[in-house]
């Protein structure tokens, strides 16, 4: 496919607000593409080179853009500044300085282009990325030129996500979307079942060591009676305030690659306790969940979240590993010597991790109590919480590792049965937005800040929190905010006029917040709204597609009622 079709899409897309009408125009797309290309349009059309956990970026700010600007059109970097000012949009300002090149450049010469610019580091690689990147905008014509210009910067701007696509891929091929969701999830490489898709075999994604899969995570269910009559027999488990961390080990070159929740990629010394893994795991080859679990040596008990993720943002990491020693609790396995676990029930995958961990003080298997009586599960979660630990995660004994919060497979109960009139749990929301302060708060530049949880491909506002932040929170929200602020609405925002703050931000800080209840909302798009909201932590685990979601907030509205 020639780019410049792909822009004739792509500008279709960014016309049009309607999830029905932006999923035609997909299906129509993907269905004009062929499977060698098809991985590459994808990526492009939603702004990104390769899977966000390969870490593949151009690293060309709008500072180095207004230079590519200047030497692929010959203009003057400060009139280009002086546009962009005016526009606020490097790909417009890219659009009226193009000069509309007739050559015809294919989808795959211009993705190639990109992922070898992203590529090239070291020594003068800066110098080479912008007369690389000129020399694309070159050959391209306005409407091209201004998608591409977009992509370095991370302001597509076209309103959707893999979620989207994988409903049109549905559309254009007649699988389920189920179906394809399925084996994103197992494989969250967009690119790869896009051309799985088009072959007409997205059920043969597996897990692979090195590619992450979508978390599997807990429900929400008070009554211990409702949870056995929805799961049968179950097993119940400690629940940790740690760290989510998913373990991939290769015993023949010694592989080691960890991943956070959101499926981003750790660096491995920041965990140096897992250097020596391999000595703990009687496998060729393993992907283990686990929980990463700070231990006071001296007290000989689990510190709590705060404290773990410590870990992770002190620069002197060997320091921080002798001050907080981690323990990994592992608690689940999906791939064992290249055999797919997931689709085993539950009590088997168990088994299968017993004979794998060896038990000491770097992994240990969570104890478990097998039951089909609600007390049982009532005794166990007071026994754990008077430990210090979150109470219980119930599971489906025969349950299969099912991504998201999908069916009752896992269930956390984090409140006594009967504690009506209040929020059951946290609930984590994207910040949207945020309004400058007056006062006092003029000082830390933030008065209150607009967040929101997801609904498919939107997100959509619950709340406005401007109590119960200390001065450093303020601070450091608004260090974090002014780095991601837009002049326009995100696309996939969904807020009542009346609730507009003074800037908008990308859907990129994620917060966990409290509450004192639910209550139904006219103004709030979500359709409801928390009731004294109080920030409890920012979650830098984890990322905007897992922030809590509209059917979660009903679930924990039909909770807090008692129903």
């Amino acid at each position: 496919m020639k780019f410049r079709e792909l822009s004739e899409y792509l500008e279709k897309l960014e016309k049009t607000s309607s999830r029905l009408e932006i999923t035609r125009i997909l299906a129509e797309l993907l269905k004009k593409s062929n499977s060698s290309e098809v991985g590459r349009i994808v990526y492009l059309s939603l702004g990104i080179l390769a899977p966000n956990y390969e870490g593949v970026v151009l690293n060309l700010a709008e500072r180095m853009m207004i230079t590519v600007l200047a030497q692929a059109y010959d203009e003057d970097a400060q009139k280009i500044r002086s546009l962009y000012k005016k526009a606020g949009d490097i790909g417009n300002v890219t659009e009226k300085l193009a000069k509309g090149s007739k050559l015809e450049v294919n989808v795959s010469e211009v993705y190639d282009s990109l992922l070898a610019i992203a590529k090239d580091n070291g020594e003068g690689s800066q110098e080479r990325k912008v007369s690389a990147m000129a020399k694309l905008l070159e050959k391209l014509d306005p409407t091209s030129a201004k998608f591409v210009a977009r992509i370095p910067v991370g302001r597509l701007r076209l309103g959707f996500s893999e979620k989207t696509v994988i409903d049109a891929l549905s559309k254009e091929s007649g699988i389920e979307a189920s179906e394809i969701e399925s084996a994103y999830n197992i494989r969250p490489d967009i690119g790869y079942i896009a051309k799985l898709v088009k072959e007409g075999n997205p059920k043969s994604a597996k897990p692979e060591i090195g590619v992450p899969v979508v978390p599997m995570l807990a429900q929400r269910l008070n009554s211990t009676t409702e949870m056995v009559k929805k799961m049968g027999e179950v097993s119940v488990e400690p629940k940790f305030d740690g760290l989510r961390i998913f373990i991939h080990y290769r015993k023949k070159d010694n592989f080691l690659r960890i991943f956070t929740r959101n499926m981003n990629a750790i660096p491995i010394d920041t965990f140096p306790e897992l250097s020596s893994v391999g000595k703990f795991i009687k496998a060729d080859e393993v992907i283990l969940d686990s929980e990463a679990i700070g231990v006071d040596p001296k007290r000989e008990m689990f510190l709590d979240f705060q404290k773990t993720i410590q870990r992770r943002r002190k620069h002197d990491v060997g320091r921080a590993a002798s001050e907080i020693p981690l323990q990994f609790q592992v608690f689940d396995i999906l791939l064992l010597n290249g055999r797919n676990l997931i689709n085993e029930p539950y009590l088997r995958r168990r088994e299968e991790l017993k004979k794998v961990v060896v038990n000491g003080s770097l992994l240990r298997v969570d104890e478990n109590t097998i039951t089909e009586d609600p007390d049982i599960i009532k005794t166990m979660h007071q026994k754990y919480l008077k430990m210090g630990l979150e109470g219980v995660v119930v599971k489906k004994a025969n349950g299969f590792y099912v991504s998201g919060r999908t069916g009752w497979n896992w269930v956390k109960m984090k409140e006594e049965e009967g504690r009506q009139g209040r929020l059951a749990d946290t609930i984590d929301c994207v910040v949207m937005g945020y309004s400058v302060g007056k006062g006092k708060r003029s000082d830390f530049g933030i008065g209150q800040f607009l967040a929101g949880i997801k609904d498919g491909d939107m997100f959509k506002t619950v709340t406005k929190v401007g109590t119960g932040l200390t001065d450093e929170q303020f601070r450091q929200l608004n260090s974090r905010l002014e780095k991601i602020s837009v002049r326009e609405e995100p696309k996939e925002y969904q807020v009542h006029k009346d609730l507009t703050p003074d800037l908008w931000v990308l859907p990129k800080v994620i917060v966990e917040l409290a509450a004192d209840e639910i209550t139904i909302s006219p103004k709030h798009t979500a359709g409801f709204a928390l009731r004294f909201p109080r920030l409890i932590r920012f979650r830098d685990d984890k990322d905007a597609s897992s922030v809590t979601t509209l059917g979660e907030i009903k679930e924990l509205f039909r909770l807090q009622k008692g129903k």
